[in-house]
């Protein structure tokens, strides 16, 4: 069946992105996008991933003041890299 579609640009591109990297038709590209997300069976993704979060403390003795430190020197030293400039 032949139609007309108008779709949105970040649409196309990602398609055509796709198409690209399966080496496959722009048509075939879109079918099978189409099908996949019409179809009434769960994606062959499997179950989705989740993270189990755990109560993290510092121990005794450890400075949180002092990661920051750290922290603000090394971003420090990245941008004075990135514009060619040393730390004195």
């Amino acid at each position: 069946m032949r139609t007309t579609l108008t779709l949105d640009p970040d649409v196309a591109r990602m398609l055509e992105e796709e198409a690209h990297r399966q080496q496959k038709t722009f048509k075939e590209v879109v079918n099978a996008a189409l099908r996949r997300g019409l179809s009434s069976q769960p994606s062959r993704r499997g179950k989705p991933y989740r993270v189990v979060p755990h109560d993290a403390r510092l121990r005794p003795g450890l400075d949180r003041a002092g990661f920051n430190r750290l922290v603000d020197e090394l971003e420090d030293e990245a941008v004075a890299r990135k514009h060619g400039r040393r730390r004195s």
